[in-house]
């Protein structure tokens, strides 16, 4: 992840440029290799780099050989090879990075230029004659970004990728929608991504699953993710989803690997036009047979969980690794660990969100390891919940229509729960996390499945059954197994049950100790309706209010589960889990 803050229309941007490179240096952890900022009439673009594909040469700001448009971006761009070679008019490109194609497409499709990325983005783009800023995010929101006015300086326009760059100086900041495109010349976000399945909700479908499809597709957008210069890993709980990703990634590696010792490669990279270069190309998802240069080929995948010492996820997760031969590193941490990084959490995080900072501590706490071991991208699982319904309350799914509609909510929400978590964890000690279920072409296929499919119906059919099934190739003769049965069919745990039950507990007790009856009887006036239903809600809200202004609230929402009268979004507070509260001691 790399880091960017920009000021549009600015009344002095000169003066003001010693002040946006503060802004920008409060997310360097997002991008600590360089720093760089561009300044064009009133604008100022600043950029803190994570540099991952394109090391050598690809500094941001961005500037065409004109030097009429600059763009900072943060993200990865996986088909930016395909769009080089589908211009229609020549570019000169000076770098490497997959994102200065973004250049060109804005001078060839203007303000659609967005419609025609593959990948995780949010980004700032100047145009210097027109005068004109396009910014424009990712359809899920993977990569984090807020937009922010300030009255004080009216009509100029700021743009970050955390809000800490935002409230010293707007004092109006909203979470810049995914899917959308911001344009100075209306001074108006318009949605570029609208997918049917996403713009008309009530519109059910009604294609049967195809189990071929869905594999297929999955283990595509894996393939997208291992672009990549550096050493890289996958983040592995040993629940379904991060294990499938983990499982594609090492049969991806371990093929990779093998074709090119077959090509004669020297450093990962493949040279000539081989029948085995053109079908390595092939399985990496990138459009260049005579060059090879965004994969790094790894002797052994790495993978990593943590956990709390005898962690059910921990041992899920050593099972499936053991399977599987990758290099893993299980870490665990104590309670007093993660109460003392609560306070760093939630300013990383910029939530106040019960689950997400239950969920956050452990991977900020990973994410540290991770980097200390040199690693600075891994794969996540993020999103299939969302998709497939795979939360514990869809057993409560009142019809197919119901489910559908609460699986597209879950995914138009992502940006404020799990994405953000994924992002701002990782990014807090400069590791990008890549998710291949929020991959647009997984999307397209999962999201148009009718949802009678995604329904539970225990015992034959447990949550997420259709993606279950699509990787179980037991009746495929000769076909290697992706998982072991037991995990393959493992019960769902949310990340904060997985990590150790004794987490939440912990979490729940410390909070009875901070807040008392009166205090969460008699919430802060500036709260307003935002009110916490909880002692743990209001100590993290507490917490919030420490690093944050009241104004910066609006961007933060709380995650509740549907069909249920609970308020704790555990796991485990549902009925049909195995070890629900209840039965926890």
């Amino acid at each position: 992840m790399c880091g960017i803050f920009a000021c549009y229309h600015h009344p002095d941007v000169q003066k003001f440029k010693n002040t946006a490179l503060k802004m920008g240096k409060a997310v360097r952890h997002r991008g600590p290799d360089w720093s760089g900022n561009w300044i064009a009439n009133d604008t100022i673009l600043v950029h803190e780099r994570l540099s991952i594909v394109g090391i050598d040469s690809g500094a941001q700001p961005l500037v065409n050989e004109e030097g009429t448009v600059s763009l900072a971006v943060n993200g990865e761009i996986y088909n930016h090879r395909v769009l080089r070679k589908g211009l229609k008019k020549a570019y000169n490109f000076k770098t490497h990075s997959d994102c200065e194609v973004i250049i060109p497409l804005y001078l060839e499709h203007d303000i659609d230029a967005p419609r025609h990325l593959d990948g995780m983005f949010s980004w700032v783009l100047h145009d210097k004659v027109q005068d004109r800023v396009i910014a424009a995010r990712d359809p899920i929101g993977i990569t984090t970004f807020y937009l922010g006015r300030s009255s004080t300086t009216p009509g100029a326009v700021f743009f970050a990728s955390e809000l800490k760059c935002l409230h010293p100086v707007c004092d109006d900041i909203i979470s810049f929608p995914p899917g959308h495109v911001y344009d100075s010349k209306t001074d108006k976000l318009t949605r570029y991504y609208d997918p049917k399945w996403l713009v008309e909700p009530t519109n059910i479908p009604t294609k049967p699953v195809d189990y071929m499809e869905l594999r297929t597709t999955l283990e595509k957008a894996v393939r997208k993710r291992l672009m990549a210069e550096v050493p890289y890993g996958v983040l592995l709980s040993g629940g379904l989803d991060s294990s499938l990703i983990a499982s594609i990634a090492q049969r991806e590696t371990i093929r990779l690997n093998e074709l090119v010792k077959k090509s004669s490669g020297t450093n990962g990279a493949i040279n000539g036009s081989s029948g085995e270069a053109d079908e390595t190309n092939r399985l990496v998802g990138i459009d260049d047979s005579n060059e090879l240069r965004t994969v790094q080929v790894l002797p052994q995948l790495n993978s990593f969980s943590i956990g709390l010492p005898g962690a059910p996820d921990a041992v899920a997760a050593q099972e499936v690794a053991d399977f599987l031969g990758t290099k893993h590193h299980t870490f665990t941490f104590t309670i007093e660990d993660g109460l003392n990084a609560l306070s760093d959490v939630i300013y990383h995080l910029e939530s106040y969100d019960v689950t997400t900072i239950r969920a956050s501590t452990p991977m900020f706490l990973l994410s540290r390891k991770i980097k200390a071991l040199g690693v600075k991208m891994v794969l996540s699982g993020e999103g299939s919940d969302e998709i497939f319904g795979g939360y514990l309350y869809f057993h409560a799914a009142p019809s197919a229509a119901a489910l559908h509609g609460e699986t597209i909510r879950r995914v138009d929400n992502l940006h404020l729960f799990d994405c953000l978590r994924a992002n701002k964890s990782t990014a807090a000690w400069g590791v990008e996390a890549r998710v291949p279920f929020l991959d647009k072409q997984f999307l397209a296929t999962a999201m148009t499945i009718d949802p009678a499919e995604k329904l539970i119906a225990r015992p034959e059919r447990i949550e997420k059954y259709i993606l279950r099934k699509a990787f179980d190739t037991t009746d495929e003769p000769g076909t290697p197994a992706y998982l072991p049965d037991k995990i393959l069919w493992r019960q769902k745990e949310q990340f904060s049950d997985g990590v150790g039950y004794g987490w939440i507990d912990a979490l729940k007790d410390n909070a009875a100790l901070n807040v008392t009856d009166e205090m969460l009887a008699n919430p802060k006036e500036e709260w307003g309706d935002d009110v916490p239903d909880s002692k743990e809600a209001y100590w993290y809200r507490c917490m919030f209010d420490e690093h944050f202004p009241p104004y910066c609230a609006k961007t933060v929402m709380r995650w509740t589960p549907t069909w249920s009268d609970q308020t704790d979004p555990s796991g485990r507070a549902i009925a049909v889990h195995n070890q629900k509260y209840d039965d926890k001691k």
